[in-house]
């Protein structure tokens, strides 16, 4: 799997053929991520809560590709209208070939910028091959995560937000990946988009290394694969 960093939590996942967006947040500061979102095609549209950092783009990218299937909660897929759609809960999941994404909690809250209810904030699971990628969304610390590894198996990549403010601050997040979910590598996200979640790079660098966790502060437009 290859992951594209956007921005904010949108990314660019791409599995054996399939591209899928993640909350939509491209054309904020698209000049430094170079993204053009009809330049590849979009399977998937995968929406962790309705906050406008996170669906600012989603009318967008269905105008655009039409036949991509929106995966969300059953009001954030309400409220999209959209042909294509799957609508998860806790405990739900979807297929694509082999690769299953399960909707699991995040501490959060969740409102569309009319004022529209989102229903309940999530994080996914993205199991595929025997790997699990643990896709956090927006979310304070919680003991859920201590169940995930139990239920999923060994997370092997966790994308979690650091930016503090409105989500877990870096060494929140340092100790959820080492006590709760005992994974060795973190992709962080959701940091230095607004002032209120600009973060000190090396101090947050500095509680994952002290855990000897592989951490990343990706740059926009910078791609993983794992």
């Amino acid at each position: 799997m290859k992951i594209k960093f956007l921005g904010q939590n949108c990314f660019l996942f791409n599995y054996n053929g399939k591209n899928i967006l993640s909350d939509p947040f491209y054309n904020f500061q698209k000049e430094k991520s170079g993204f053009d979102i009809s330049a590849q095609p979009i399977d998937y549209v995968l929406i962790t809560h309705a906050h406008g950092d996170h669906i600012a783009d989603v009318k967008e990218v269905l105008q655009i590709h039409p036949n991509a299937t929106l995966i969300g909660q059953p009001e954030i897929c309400g409220y999209f209208k959209h042909s294509n759609s799957i609508d998860l809960n806790f405990g739900g999941s979807a297929k694509m070939g082999d690769l299953k994404i399960s909707m699991v909690p995040a501490s959060h809250t969740s409102s569309f910028p009319d004022g529209t209810y989102g229903g309940e904030p999530c994080g996914y699971i993205f199991r595929f091959q025997g790997k699990n990628i643990y896709f956090a969304g927006d979310t304070g610390i919680m003991a859920d995560m201590e169940i995930f590894p139990r239920l999923f198996g060994n997370i092997d990549l966790a994308i979690l937000p650091v930016g503090s403010h409105y989500t877990m601050c870096a060494r929140k997040a340092s100790f959820a990946a080492a006590e709760l979910l005992n994974t060795k590598k973190v992709i962080g996200c959701h940091f230095d988009t607004f002032p209120p979640i600009k973060i000190n790079h090396e101090e947050a660098k500095s509680f994952f290394e002290d855990r000897n966790i592989d951490f990343s502060l990706p740059e926009l437009g910078q791609e993983f694969e794992i």
